[in-house]
């Protein structure tokens, strides 16, 4: 899996592409709390538009961000949600409290 950070000014976007799954959820963490960390940005836009598969531990490593988010004060948005995707987001429950926009533009534009 390739997870690609790029700042805006009102948010960090994560663009993952390939799998988040048990082998590669550990990368996902390590490479958001390292950014979120610096305490420049505190809301995440996900792009899930390139990622092909996603697990149980990825809804793990999904939420444990969220939570950091929240408690900094921020949001976190996803966008780019495949069929296959959205409907392990909805069955992990994700879906009921962080919201989903159709593109990243959006998502972003909802931050403000």
């Amino acid at each position: 899996m390739q997870v690609k950070l790029i700042r805006r000014k009102n948010g960090l976007v994560v663009r993952l592409n390939g799998e988040l799954d048990h082998h590669t959820a550990t990368v996902f963490r390590e490479v958001i709390d390292k950014e979120l960390s610096k305490n420049l940005v505190h809301n995440l836009v996900v792009n899930f538009e390139n990622l092909t598969f996603m697990d149980s531990s990825g809804i793990g490593a999904i939420l444990g961000r969220y939570r950091q988010v929240k408690a900094k004060g921020g949001k976190m948005v996803f966008c780019g949600l495949s069929e296959h995707i959205k409907k392990i987001m909805q069955l992990g429950g994700l879906l009921t409290i962080i919201p989903v926009c159709s593109d990243e533009n959006k998502a972003l534009a909802s931050l403000l």
